[in-house]
């Protein structure tokens, strides 16, 4: 998954939907860990749409 920290509001819904708790809120910017399954709920959910498929840098 690819986050554009541009486009990004940071209000934590794609955090709160991760079935393998590997997105992380901190101090206004979205982090995450190994062990994504491109599950997509995290997509689903942004309200900005900052969040596309792909591989990279959160």
């Amino acid at each position: 998954m690819i986050i554009s920290t541009e486009e990004c509001g940071y209000c934590g819904a794609c955090v709160s939907v991760c079935p393998r708790n590997i997105l992380e809120l901190s101090e206004m910017k979205i982090i995450a860990r190994e062990g994504c399954e491109e599950c997509a709920f995290c997509r689903v959910v942004c309200p900005l749409g900052a969040i596309k498929e792909g591989k990279n840098e959160i």
